[in-house]
């Protein structure tokens, strides 16, 4: 395991950032062992070499604590936007273990995004963050299909094993939820797809699903090349399907978008899932209260 300097652990977000309330993003770890087809981190313009191997940043406690003490305003830290926090290194290190600890003594609150099983190891911490601060654990979940899982997230844990976590989080009333993106054109994004996570999550004791701009897939980039490179090795004949669908596109989204949404939509409603971000957040924010003036 390989470290790198870091001046700063914790980034402040702008004012009035509504994706899941955050008010900070933390970022431990750099790059991602999971081996996810479509991940869009791996585009050049984010300056991460090798970005399937797993580095962290040196000191990282240390620098985490001095970044909390710094911030004067409480709020919401959020992990999981350039890397899983809780990659395989984790069970071992507890790195991150250890910044739940110190966010916790410091009164700060967090939303978890993950798609590892892993992160059911710290419930502990988890149930006492959010007995202070509004907090969140949402695992990425694009497929309960784990023939394709295995395909698309090669190294994640299987689809099975997050809902279990899930579970075992839910059981002690903290808030989870699953965020089905991306879905990839021409590959899940089926109607039996959608309805089957949001069941299978609703059945964990999930109390959200989120889709980020509806069903498709980003490709920028080298990302692009990378994706196209694994879907010739992996479902011959979809890049070109991709090419006239798409083009250079940035933004990817399923020919099956509007259904999806409808289909999305109504399955949520069903099963008593918030699917918007400002009922998300009211979700988290809703036991504290007078509280939340200091967030």
């Amino acid at each position: 395991m390989h470290e790198i300097g870091a001046k700063h652990i914790l980034t402040p977000y702008g004012e009035n950032n509504m994706w899941f309330g955050l008010n900070y993003n933390m970022n431990i770890y750099r790059g991602c062992c999971h081996g996810c087809i479509y991940c869009d981190s791996r585009s050049a313009c984010y300056n991460v070499e090798n970005f399937d191997e797993v580095r962290i940043k040196k000191d990282a406690l240390a620098v985490l604590e001095r970044d909390l003490r710094s911030f004067a305003r409480k709020g919401v830290i959020g992990t999981g936007s350039m890397t899983d926090h809780y990659n395989p290194f984790e069970k071992d290190l507890r790195i991150t273990r250890g910044a739940l600890e110190l966010i916790d003594k410091y009164g700060f609150g967090i939303n978890i995004t993950t798609k590892s099983d892993i992160v059911a190891r710290d419930k502990d911490i988890l149930l006492k963050i959010s007995g202070h601060s509004p907090s969140s654990v949402t695992f990425t979940v694009t497929t309960i299909n784990e023939k394709l899982c295995k395909k698309i997230e090669p190294n994640a844990p299987t689809a099975a094993a997050r809902l279990a976590a899930l579970k075992k989080l839910t059981d002690l009333e903290i808030v989870c939820g699953v965020i089905l993106t991306p879905i990839l054109p021409f590959i899940n994004d089926t109607e039996d797809n959608i309805s089957g996570i949001l069941e299978e999550a609703a059945r964990a004791g999930a109390k959200y699903a989120f889709t980020f701009h509806g069903f498709g897939v980003t490709l920028r980039q080298n990302q692009r090349d990378y994706f196209f490179d694994k879907l010739d090795a992996l479902f011959p004949g979809t890049k070109r399907k991709y090419i006239h669908a798409f083009g250079n596109a940035y933004s990817c989204s399923s020919p099956n978008n509007a259904v999806l949404k409808k289909i999305f939509t109504e399955r949520c409603r069903a099963l008593g899932l918030k699917c918007e971000m400002n009922d998300i957040v009211a979700l988290m924010r809703e036991r504290y209260g007078s509280q939340m003036s200091m967030f």
